[in-house]
Parts: structure tokens; sequence; C-alpha cells
């Protein structure tokens, strides 16, 4: 069952998208060379705690953090630790926000000093923008999927196999998983009230997925450069409200 929110829920949502935007915004504008990636992950933590929220990702058992960081070959769950940045790095943030009872979940992959990787970043960004386009009601879970797997693929890359977008709203995760290929027409009926995680995941090379002896983190099995964009998105009747984006952070 996809649970399905009122207009007043999806509000209180946008809330909590309005401050995880505007926290990644202050982390982003903090990557730079020599800084560690645990720098990063106490700006999250005191952004989002400042403006009277939680961190979703604290919520989660056994998770201590208030961010995901992943470098280069990282796709998720990466741990925020002493590693310092290095110019040329792809480092993806991935945070979210809980607030009046509602989680919101937002990612973003940058360049540090270069644009050796603009193309493939810009990949992302399609993507996600091809995947929100078709959270409208009428729409099936497959069209998502579908219109994601069409701009990664057909750039050359490939999305990954095993993780996935997912719905959310007072839980972190919930119903639909939400991947990254799929057929037009096929899964869940999307309806007006239902808010999603569209989330691309995808990878230079193969699909394959190392788990690291952290327990948390996943790289690239062929050690290729990966790349994270994520934003909540609420199906209106007008369309597609992305609730990530209300603080001024606009990623598509």
């Amino acid at each position: 069952m996809i649970p399905i929110k009122s207009k007043k829920e999806i509000e209180m949502m946008a809330e909590a998208g309005k401050i995880a935007a505007e926290v990644l915004r202050e982390v982003l504008d903090s990557v730079k060379p020599g800084v560690t990636t645990m720098e990063l992950e106490k700006i999250a933590d005191a952004g989002i705690t400042k403006r009277g929220a939680k961190p979703s990702f604290k919520m989660v058992e056994d998770y201590n953090f208030a961010t995901c960081i992943n470098i280069n070959d990282g796709l998720v769950h990466g741990l925020p630790n002493d590693y310092k940045i290095k110019k040329g790095d792809l480092v993806s943030i991935d945070m979210g926000a809980f607030l009046n009872g509602f989680h919101s979940d937002l990612s973003y992959t940058v360049e540090v000093e270069s644009n050796k990787e603009a193309k493939f970043l810009e990949i992302g960004k399609k993507a996600l923008q091809a995947g929100i386009s078709q959270c409208v009601p009428g729409n099936h879970i497959g069209d998502i999927s579908s219109a994601v797997q069409k701009i990664v693929e057909g750039a050359g890359h490939t999305v990954s196999r095993d993780l996935v977008g997912h719905g959310i709203g007072r839980e972190l995760h919930e119903d639909p998983y939400i991947p990254g290929y799929g057929k037009v027409g096929k899964g869940s009926g999307i309806r007006e009230g239902m808010v999603f995680a569209v989330e691309i995941i995808y990878q230079k090379g193969s699909p394959e997925i190392l788990i690291d002896a952290d327990d948390w983190t996943i790289s690239t099995a062929d050690g290729s450069l990966a790349g994270l964009f994520e934003h909540t998105v609420a199906v209106e009747k007008t369309g597609p409200r992305v609730l990530t984006q209300e603080g001024g952070f606009v990623t598509i």
C-alpha cells in the first residue's frame, strides 16, 4: 500500500524539504580541497538542528550521522570520516530533514574545482528531471524508471540494479521502490497525494556493487565513477511538485 498524503501533510513535508535544501546548499558551499567529509557532516548536522528539525538519517537504526557522503566510486551510504577532499574528486552528499512528523530526502553530486566530469554529472541531472516529469496522476512507477534509464543508458552509462528510489513520508523509506530502470506502463499506479524520493544512482561502468567492510558504504565493484542525484517529489493534480528545492536550492 502506497501512503497517500493530504494537502496539509504535503505542506508539512515541504517545510522539511526546504530545510534539507537550505542545509545542503551550505554543505556544498563548503566542499573544497582539504576539507574532511566529517567536517561536512558537522555542518549538515548543525544546520538541520538549528532550524528546529532532526537529521532524518540519524533516525535510521544503527546509523549515527546526518549525512551519507560518497567519493568518486562511492554510490550510497558512505560514512563521514577523516578523508580530505581533493581537487577533481566527485563528492556526493545525501541527507534529509525530519520536521513535524515527516521526512525529506535530497542528494547532489559535485566535482571539486574541475569540470572534467561535467558531462557525466549533467546526465544525472537530466535523468532526475526526466524521472520527476513522470510523477503525475495516472502514470505508473515504471514510467519514472523508464525515463531515468533512457537518459542514463542513452549516454553510455549504467543505472544501479540494486539501489533504488522510494516512497517517503512519516517513514524515511516507504512503498514503493522506484528503480532506475523499467518499462512504461508497468508497476503501481501513481495517484495524487503520493510522495516519492526520486533517486538517480548511476555509474560509468558496470552496475555491480561492492559493500565495504563497514557494512554501510556501497561502491562500484569495478571502481568506475558514480553519481547521485535525488529530490523529494509530491504528486499533485497539476503535476509534480519538488519539495526539496523550495528553499532556493535548485538542481533541475
